[in-house]
């Protein structure tokens, strides 16, 4: 990942990545705990004549206890596409992500994510030392992790909140959650050049 230098400033590129699956807060009906895993990364399919229930297994991480996150509910075999079906019954690790990453199963089963140690920022060296300034960062999501704009930017400067607030100039509020692309400004420290 390198900077670009454009007319009078350079961008930066910054990109915030999955590390693993985040984890499931939905309660057990077992033991009442409310986080699950979806462990191995199994599909259980139903077939009840032509019609096909398919459940995404998840895993309460205090008891063990099994449970179903519902995917699709008495659907004909045929509205579903060979190749999803096929990936269904051979527990496809990226539809496992792209399920449990869907807001509208989420919705349907009263589940959030929890994020909390399943992502990092993944940021280039520093501007170069004779860069003008300001400096423009652009920060990209491959998967919908929610971050409030201004801890990102604080972590990816190594910088204070209150610090980022005085010097940073964002396209979107620093303080609402967002999980899509948005850039920024630096501006110089009184010292004339960004921490970190």
């Amino acid at each position: 990942m390198s900077s670009q230098i454009h007319r009078d400033h350079v961008v930066l590129p910054w990109v915030v990545r999955r590390t693993r699956l985040p984890l499931l807060s939905l309660r057990c009906l077992e033991c009442r705990a409310v986080v699950a895993t979806t462990a191995e990364g199994r599909f259980r399919i139903n077939a009840n004549g032509k019609l096909l229930d398919v459940w995404l297994l998840v895993r309460c991480v205090s008891c063990d206890q099994t449970s179903k996150v519902t995917v699709h509910e008495r659907i004909p075999v045929r509205s579903l596409d060979p190749l999803q079906l096929h990936a269904f019954e051979t527990n496809d690790p990226a539809l496992l992500a792209q399920t449990l990453l869907d807001p509208l199963i989420a919705r349907r089963n009263r589940f959030t994510l929890e994020w909390n140690g399943a992502w990092r920022l993944v940021t280039p060296p520093g501007p170069p030392a004779d860069a003008a300034w300001p400096i423009q960062v652009k920060v990209e999501f491959l998967d919908p992790v929610p971050v409030r704009p201004g801890q990102l930017i604080a972590q990816g400067l190594g910088i204070s909140r209150s610090e980022t607030e005085r010097r940073i100039k964002c396209d979107i509020p620093l303080g609402r959650r967002t999980s899509t692309g948005f850039s920024f400004i630096v501006h110089p420290s009184s010292e004339g050049r960004p921490e970190g």
